[in-house]
């Protein structure tokens, strides 16, 4: 738009540049012509010996070049005005407009012009005596509106023009950008439901490069939710697998540590086992559920209407024990009723794994915050903890499937709680954030929509 402007402003110039200088040109023109004639008057009376005749010349010049333009004057050397005719007609005594400047300009031997406010031209020439003496100066005046007329056409022409041209410009640009930046939007809608998993069929039905990166991100999706599938279902037969056989192993190491009491040694070892095979066990369960959510659809899961400041309440109560024996505080701030559309079995359990992992890893005499609350049409569960934290650049990768922060060896975990947590919020259309900083704590948040 800018640099349309400036054309613009360019063009306008050198219309009245380019103008103007024509306009010049045939003054010039008809400057020459005035004083060739005013010259040849001045010859014929230079070559009379009459003096009285020589006083003549501004007379007779007067009356041959008083149709010369709009006024015709004439001046001696001393700027004394000789002769003054008005449209043709000679005027005696006349006091008109002088342009003083122009005279003595003039009378240097240039010629020189002035242009009023009222776009009136005076044109003034020097006239020489056969001594190369500038002994007179003959001035006329032109009325030179029509020029300013044509501009002020040529202007308007030009700016409805540019206008006309600006809008269509306008429109074309919208028209491109349009079948340009949609087809652009809805590939990229459908590589943000790729990130998310959600495969769904990319269509976009034509012949260019686009279309050829929509057939590809198709085939991607194809290739990946296959992938994917198979990954899950591999997962799944494998826990259901592994659960017997570690069921067993967990009975007997149960076993062989209560039944040993000589050896401290090999009761530290079956101990050991025990507890690696409660994690395994827990590791496996996890697992389970993950594999039964991902195969399961909305119509699939039971929900109801339910109010999640009373949910949220109910899992702290049941946590709250767990919290005491490690000397750590549960402040529950009581919320509005926030009624939302969910699965309160798969929500509670996002709740506790929010709130066992703030235990976890929070030191003994601290106080974990759980708040409801409702903003704009969302309700969110914040628990913030005064634990060990998260480094800033693990807080997006500590929401994928096993992965564990590098500080999280102070307590066990699978690297699933949190993951599966953001997948029970994202199934009922909400989302989960994470605010920490190391050593100060972690501020874990579900929002869901409001009903």
């Amino acid at each position: 738009m800018l640099s349309f402007a400036v054309i613009i402003i360019s063009v306008n110039k050198a219309i009245d540049y380019f103008s103007f200088v024509t306009i010049e040109k045939q003054m010039m023109e008809k400057a020459d012509l005035c004083e060739l004639s005013f010259r040849e008057i001045l010859a014929k009376y230079e070559k009379s010996s009459v003096e009285a005749q020589v006083s003549d010349v501004p007379r007779s010049a007067l009356e041959t070049l008083k149709a010369s333009g709009k006024e015709v004057r004439i001046y001696d050397s001393n700027q004394k005005l000789l002769g003054l005719a008005v449209d043709g007609i000679i005027i005696n005594n006349g006091k008109p407009l002088i342009f003083e400047g122009n005279i003595q300009n003039a009378l240097k031997g240039n010629y020189s012009y002035t242009v009023t406010d009222n776009h009136m031209l005076y044109f003034a020439i020097p006239i020489q005596d056969m001594y190369y003496q500038n002994i007179f100066v003959f001035e006329f005046v032109e009325d030179i509106s029509y020029f300013y007329d044509i501009m002020d056409k040529i202007r308007y022409i030009l700016f409805v023009g540019a206008g006309g041209f600006l809008v269509l410009i306008t429109l074309s640009s919208l028209f491109i950008a349009r079948n340009t930046t949609k087809p652009i939007k809805y590939l990229l809608g459908a590589t943000e439901s790729f990130s998310k998993q959600q495969f769904q069929q990319v269509q976009l039905n034509r012949n260019d490069e686009l279309g050829m990166l929509a057939a590809g991100l198709n085939r991607m999706g194809i290739q990946l939710s296959d992938y994917i599938q198979y990954q899950k279902q591999f997962v799944s037969n494998v826990s259901h697998e592994l659960k017997t056989p570690l069921a067993a192993i967990r009975g007997f190491s149960q076993y062989l540590y209560e039944s040993e009491n000589e050896d401290e040694d090999l009761q530290k070892i079956y101990f050991h086992l025990v507890n690696e095979s409660d994690r395994l066990t827990l590791l496996i369960n996890e697992l389970l559920m993950l594999s039964r959510f991902d195969k399961a659809g909305l119509e699939g899961i039971g929900m109801e209407k339910t109010d999640l400041s009373k949910l949220t309440d109910q899992v702290a109560a049941d946590m709250r024990a767990k919290a005491e024996n490690k000397d750590i505080e549960l402040d529950i701030k009581p919320g509005k009723p926030a009624f939302v559309y969910v699965n309160q079995i798969l929500m509670s359990h996002a709740i506790a794994n929010i709130l066992d992992n703030a235990i976890k890893y929070s030191n003994p005499n601290t106080q974990i915050r759980i708040e409801t609350f409702i903003r704009q049409n969302e309700a969110f569960i914040q628990i913030s903890d005064q634990g060990i934290g998260i480094d800033e650049d693990e807080i997006a990768r500590v929401q994928e499937r096993f992965y564990r922060a590098r500080n999280s060896n102070t307590a066990k975990g699978s690297g699933l709680g949190l993951p599966m947590c953001k997948e029970i919020a994202e199934k009922f259309n909400g989302h989960l954030s994470i605010e920490s900083k190391i050593n100060a704590g972690t501020t874990v948040s579900i929002a869901l929509p409001l009903l």
